[in-house]
């Protein structure tokens, strides 16, 4: 039986923008669950959790000196803050929606 846990049980992230791109870090709570967001946070799960956003590509950085994963969103930002009408056209609350994603429960919880 496989379980989900939500991301924000386990990480916590930050969000920043330059024009129409996004950029989403995201911290473990616990150094020990680092290779774990390794492995199950990848380019993929984040573009499909973002699909409504329609970003036309997703790339993924590794920073293991600092044990944390950075999220670039090309186009996310609806034209980014000058062109956007939405509430939020820097994308700063758009860590939230990647903190409530489903993923795997780690092997060690």
């Amino acid at each position: 039986m496989n379980t989900f846990v939500t991301l924000a049980d386990y990480a916590h992230a930050r969000a920043g923008d330059k024009g129409n791109v996004l950029s989403i870090a995201v911290f473990p709570l616990d150094d020990a669950h680092y290779a774990w967001l390794l492995h199950e946070l990848t380019c993929e799960r984040v573009a499909e959790q973002f699909a409504t956003r329609r970003p036309s590509t997703v790339r993924r950085y590794a920073l293991d000196n600092l044990r944390a994963l950075n999220f670039v969103l090309e186009d996310a930002l609806e034209g980014g803050v000058n062109r956007s009408a939405g509430l939020d056209r820097h994308g700063k609350s758009l860590s939230y929606l990647l903190l409530s994603m489903r993923l795997p429960t780690p092997p060690e919880a």
